[in-house]
């Protein structure tokens, strides 16, 4: 190699001794095992790192669908009596961009059997509406939607079922404080009304508080004959409520105002979203770590290695040649480092639920209970830009970190190190 240029940049003569510096020898274990920790370290972080953001992704998404898969995009209501809706409901299907609408009545009511009780949310729905809900209507669990609107019956939640203790077929009693007007006030109403069917949603907390009944049934119940509750409109893209609801207004008549399900649900999803931000930061710090573990180690590596140095500058290696030889060593661990984690990361979110399952078979517990997160399975949806940046920044990190111990390196003065030879 010549003094004068040097050898050729990232040459394989330089790969080489970077390699063989990763491959500690006996007395060199020490250092060893500081990289072999920085390998570890960066790639639990991005496998942590991605793991946690598509759990959380996957949570917020199916929160998400099961709200919406339930509920309208937006709600139309009424400044007076909502009896002409047939009428604004044709109006507002016009409208482009608009799935379909709901005519609904709702009321709270208690739900009893002779051995319990408990509340519920009685949603009034037509047949045909209520089989356009595709989180009901695709989760029947026992019983039929069919001839809905024909008979007196209601579709209850597994979860409420079960806490009723009731099968299809079985009798349940409502009540509700809104019954008939008699000269003394208003009368609570009973009614007793068969099930005719058990839906599971997937979310604890509709499956346990929500029932169905027909519409022409629930406005008789509820004292609202000629009437509805609300409107409930359903777009073809939940993300394009903005920009149609001034035309569902104006569709809708002036007799009418909406709210969307961003304010319906604005507080939920907005601390989703700063607990996943709080996360990804707080992860971020276990790559930062480990990014230092190599600094630290490619530190002890240059002290150990002074005498190779000097003897490599002796030879005509440049100080840039020195310096590319210890930021292969370092940018070796980050990247396979990286590169590993996102492997294990993939693979983790593949497989989520059979490992949850598998950890609280061996545990005998239950690492993700319904009851407190919602969902009856827990969810991984990989974002490809976020994992992008995930590695990206892993990358960034990693090769940043080589940077000063490899300057350091390239600054040895060979005849300090060889003096005492």
């Amino acid at each position: 190699m010549s003094a004068e240029h040097g050898t050729r940049a990232f040459s394989p003569f330089e790969w080489m001794v970077a390699l063989r510096y990763l491959r500690a020898r006996r007395k060199e274990g020490f250092i060893s095992v500081i990289a072999g920790f920085s390998f570890i370290g960066i790639s639990l972080g991005v496998a942590t790192l991605i793991i946690v953001m598509a759990v959380m992704n996957g949570f917020r998404q199916e929160l998400f669908n099961k709200m919406l898969g339930l509920n309208g995009h937006v709600v139309v209501h009424s400044l007076s009596d909502f009896s002409d809706y047939d009428d604004v409901a044709n109006r507002i299907r016009k409208v482009q961009g608009v799935k379909y609408t709901l005519p609904l009545v709702e009321g709270q009511v208690m739900i009893s059997t002779p051995s319990t009780s408990s509340g519920a949310l009685v949603r009034g729905l037509r047949e045909r509406d209520l089989k356009e809900l595709k989180a009901v209507s695709k989760n029947i669990r026992f019983g039929t939607l069919d001839g809905f609107d024909k008979q007196p019956g209601v579709a209850l939640g597994s979860r409420l079922a079960n806490e009723l203790n009731v099968r299809v077929g079985d009798q349940v009693s409502l009540l509700t404080p809104r019954g008939a007007a008699t000269a003394l006030g208003t009368a609570p109403r009973v009614k007793r009304y068969p099930v005719v069917a058990i839906f599971e949603i997937g979310m604890s907390e509709y499956d346990a508080s929500i029932l169905f009944m027909p519409l022409n049934e629930a406005q008789l119940y509820f004292n609202q004959p000629h009437s509805v509750t609300v409107l409930e409109v359903v777009l073809d893209s939940p993300d394009e409520v903005g920009a149609l609801s001034p035309k569902i207004i104006t569709a809708g008549g002036p007799s009418i105002y909406v709210s969307d399900w961003r304010q319906r649900n604005a507080t939920f999803f907005t601390a989703l979203q700063v607990e996943r931000n709080v996360m990804f930061l707080i992860l971020a710090l276990i790559v930062l770590v480990a990014a230092l573990n190599i600094v630290s180690g490619l530190i002890m590596l240059v002290k150990d290695k002074g005498h190779d140095i000097a003897i490599l500058r002796t030879m005509g290696a440049t100080r840039a040649a020195v310096m590319r030889i210890f930021f292969i060593t370092g940018a070796s661990i980050g990247i396979v480092g990286t590169l590993a984690g996102f492997a294990l990361g993939v693979l983790v979110c593949m497989n989520i639920e059979h490992l949850r399952r598998l950890i609280g078979w061996i545990t005998d517990t239950d690492l993700f209970s319904a009851e407190l997160y919602y969902l009856s399975q827990l969810p991984a949806e990989m974002d490809p830009g976020e994992t992008a940046s995930v590695v990206i920044m892993a990358l960034v990190l990693s090769i940043l970190a080589t940077l000063y111990p490899s300057w350091r390196a390239s600054r040895l003065d060979p005849v300090e190190a060889l003096r005492y030879e």
